[in-house]
């Protein structure tokens, strides 16, 4: 382990929070100078409400089960970076979270590699995670939950980027029937044959996010809710790259739902096809849900050539399409509208459609979120700034 904060720091960590083990410590600093220079020696100490305080530095090898009730984890200054290095905890992932309400925060995991090719950075079976502020690097899966229906899962401000090249289909992220799914204010980039994001979650909320594969990715859908569900999809810049290995940017029920509830909600989402063939912007399986599902698609930007609105059934109000050229500086990863587009204004009130379609939020490079107020104008895609 590499350590990479001044001692001044780790004085300030111990003052404000170091007690012994044997006493009622509720707060574990990990690192050089710490209580524990390994962060799976912590995860045995702990106990439920802890939290373990992780010092800068590259930690290789430093696998754990976290089977606390509660427990918040959270990286100090520069994000500790956790190297597989070789070994997965259960031949499953850097960590495994077990069970119970666990919070973590700027941490960094890099490779992860199991024997059945499902290596992730996260392994979530069970309870509420909330991943805040984290990176996710040249892992089989950056989290790859389990199937319990009353598991949640929020990720905040999180980058999931270099899915490795292997035999098989792996995903940045593989989200199994939870209840919700929560995704926001994070960046999806450099997928490789799988999907950027595939979630089977009954309820799933992807907002605010730049979910762009790049012209070094490979990923099949940008988007896979397989099993239909209560999704909704709003403020987003979903964009397939040059180098695709299929043409659906959006796909919804492509292997039959699977809850009693469905309906798809895209909103205020830019959709670009980087490249020169035609892309499927939405895909919906519809011969495969029940009668009463439904989707409606409100002030979507659809950039490139592909089909929208003519290649799902639903409702549609406001969408509009465009051409590269039209967004602002999308090389850097601008997909704005530049002031004076022909566009602005032109979408509809998504309040006339309810709460649920009105963007709170933008997506601010290079992660998170900044807040809008609603313009006396709206128009179409993720930005109105």
């Amino acid at each position: 382990m590499r350590v990479g904060l001044a001692h001044a720091a780790v004085l300030l960590a111990f003052i404000a929070c170091w007690c012994p083990y044997g006493v009622a410590a509720d707060t574990i600093v990990v690192g050089q100078g710490g209580q524990s220079r390994t962060f799976a020696e912590a995860v045995r100490v702990a106990r439920d409400g802890d939290t373990i305080a992780v010092l800068a530095g590259e930690y290789r090898g430093d696998v754990a089960i976290i089977e606390q009730k509660r427990l918040t984890i959270r990286g100090i200054g520069a994000a500790p970076v956790f190297v597989a290095d070789g070994k997965v905890a259960e031949d499953k992932a850097i960590w495994v979270v077990r069970d119970g309400e666990i919070v973590i925060e700027n941490i960094e995991f890099r490779g992860a590699r199991a024997t059945d090719r499902n290596g992730a950075g996260i392994r979530f079976e069970n309870g509420r995670l909330t991943v805040r502020r984290c990176r996710f690097f040249d892992n089989e899966n950056g989290i790859l939950s389990g199937n319990s229906h009353d598991a949640e899962l929020l990720v905040e401000d999180s980058v999931f980027t270099q899915l490795p090249s292997i035999a098989g289909q792996n995903h940045l992220i593989y989200i199994g029937m939870i209840a919700k799914a929560s995704i926001r204010g994070s960046r999806f980039h450099r997928g490789a044959l799988g999907h950027l994001i595939k979630s089977r979650a009954r309820e799933n909320v992807i907002a605010y996010n730049l979910i762009v594969d790049g012209p070094q990715g490979n990923a099949s859908y940008e988007v896979d809710l397989p099993n239909g569900g209560m999704a909704t999809l709003i403020g987003n810049v979903i964009a397939k790259g040059p180098s695709r290995d299929n043409p659906v940017v959006v796909a919804f029920a492509a292997e039959g739902s699977k809850w009693d509830r469905n309906a798809l909600v895209l909103s205020h989402n830019t959709l670009v096809n980087e490249g020169w063939r035609p892309a499927w912007f939405l895909r919906v399986w519809s011969n495969r849900l029940p009668p009463e599902a439904t989707v409606r698609a409100i002030n979507n930007l659809s950039v490139g050539i592909g089909l929208f609105t003519l290649a799902a059934p639903g409702d549609f109000d406001g969408n509009w399409p465009a051409l590269r050229a039209m967004l602002a500086a999308p090389d850097v990863l601008d997909f704005s509208l530049p002031p004076g587009s022909i566009l602005r204004g032109r979408a509809a009130d998504p309040a006339v459609a309810g709460p649920d379609y009105v963007p709170r939020f933008e997506f601010q490079a290079p992660i998170g979120t900044v807040p809008i107020a609603a313009p006396s104008q709206w128009s179409p895609g993720a930005f109105q700034r």
